[in-house]
């Protein structure tokens, strides 16, 4: 493993804002050297850079010695910190031009800004975490949901990555038989061999395929569902958004249009965030800017995963209910039949008829009654039924996904290599090569310019 670049890097840590404690981190060589130069202790007792401390104290400015805050100083010398490196963080008052100074200060002591996502980068250049638990940092931080939650930081600490070892370390010992059978032909049986191959490939590859499958949900965790919430105008859209938040975000009146535009709002339903789209009530219109937000509404309707057909159940289904459901019916969606509080005057068997394989579920949003149906049916659609602990081990993103691909296949064709007697030396590097695509998943290997693009998407001062 390469190891990190020495220029100690500064950044502050927190989000920026009013708040009661900042943190402005410190990484690198020269890092007991920017404490040295900017942090001082009311005795001015010095710290000892060989253990880990915390100390009290004040920030100067190392050129003019003015004092810039109080802070506490969290001292971590290499290896036994997140970089692998030395570490420093100043815990000071969390106001924006507090921390501004503070990180100035590092710079004017010899470190330079870091580059957003610099510090996890190192820990892996460093060998502290591997690729897959450094993307799982991101997705920690970015998690919506406590499933995410959940699933990210199993990651963090390493299963995906204890999982890919574990096939890693079966891959290599069979590779060695098939070798050694390869060399030494006298002395092993090359049928024999060729049956390890089927039992050992046949076995991983059922295992790679449970990890492929994670990556659905792992998306799901991660992004959240796009959610349509389509129906004619005045039918309750706006109402269901509110209930599912359990907050009043958009406008409800009785006039028709008033949404004009589309609102977007994430809700927690079952552990899965979703994405939540009101959009304007779809009709024939005259109002230039109500026909805006229909055809915003439309277009909408191509990118969603999952639709809300909202029906008026107080009214007989119009036209333009018709037309809906006739255009959403390839689409995975739940037809919402609203107002169910009110005497009902929808035909239901037409509309069940009309529904086809979607569910159908009567609510009241003005009520709050049969969101539970609702959200049962949400759940459903999306996981196929509640996820269960062991599911929320991986989170696999879409490079891990493809590279997992790539060793299913590559074990595929050495199992159905050897089960057609094809020799040792082709199934040899078909193993190779799945070897090789499993590493990629944990970074063995990675290029300077796929590093560079996955820690890019982190924040500063991670």
């Amino acid at each position: 493993m390469a190891i990190a670049e020495a220029d100690t890097i500064a950044a502050v840590a927190t989000a920026l804002g009013e708040a009661s404690v900042g943190i402005v981190r410190v990484s690198g060589s020269d890092a007991s050297r920017v404490v040295k130069s900017i942090f001082r202790t009311p005795s001015n007792v010095g710290v000892e850079v060989s253990k880990r401390q915390f100390k009290y104290g004040l920030i100067v400015d190392p050129w003019t010695q003015e004092v810039i805050d109080e802070c506490i100083l969290l001292w971590m010398p290499g290896p036994h910190s997140y970089t692998a490196e030395d570490v420093a963080e100043f815990q000071v008052h969390g106001g924006i031009q507090v921390l501004q100074k503070v990180l100035e200060c590092t710079l004017k002591a010899g470190a330079r800004t870091a580059e957003p996502g610099e510090f996890t980068k190192r820990a892996f250049l460093n060998g502290r975490i591997d690729l897959s638990q450094a993307e799982a940092v991101m997705d920690l931080i970015r998690s919506k949901t406590d499933k995410a939650t959940q699933s990210a930081l199993s990651q963090v600490r390493g299963y995906l990555s204890d999982s890919v070892g574990a096939m890693r370390r079966e891959l290599l010992t069979l590779q060695a038989q098939v070798e050694v059978t390869i060399d030494y032909p006298e002395h092993d049986v090359e049928s024999v061999a060729c049956a390890q191959v089927v039992e050992v490939g046949t076995r991983l590859g059922s295992n790679i395929r449970e990890l492929i499958k994670s990556a659905r949900i792992g998306q799901v965790l991660r992004e959240g569902v796009a959610t349509a919430i389509l129906g004619r105008p005045n039918v309750g859209k706006s109402s269901l958004l509110n209930a599912l938040l359990r907050r009043d975000r958009a406008i409800v009146t009785e006039l028709p249009g008033t949404t004009r535009d589309v609102l977007e709002e994430y809700v927690n339903v079952r552990g899965i965030p979703f994405r939540l789209i009101d959009t304007a009530g779809i009709r024939e219109t005259e109002d230039v800017v109500e026909q805006i937000g229909v055809t915003k509404s439309r277009e909408f309707l191509e990118t969603a995963e999952l639709v809300f057909v909202l029906i008026n159940g107080n009214e007989p289904l119009q036209q333009d209910d018709l037309l809906l459901l006739s255009e959403t019916r390839k689409l995975h969606r739940i037809i919402v039949v609203n107002k169910s509080d009110l005497p009902q005057a929808v035909d239901e068997g037409s509309l069940r008829g009309l529904a086809g394989d979607s569910a159908v579920v009567k609510i009241s949003a003005k009520e709050h009654d049969g969101l539970g149906a609702l959200e049962d049916e949400m759940e459903r659609l999306v996981l196929g039924g509640s996820v269960e602990a062991a599911d929320l081990t991986y989170m696999a993103n879409a490079r891990q996904k493809r590279l997992l691909e790539d060793a299913e296949s590559e074990l595929q064709e050495a199992v159905a290599a050897a089960q057609m007697g094809v020799t040792l030396d082709m199934i040899a590097v078909q193993l190779q090569s799945a070897y090789a695509s499993l590493g990629l998943v944990v970074g063995e290997e990675v290029g300077e310019e796929l590093l560079d693009e996955i820690f890019s998407r982190f924040c500063l001062g991670k």
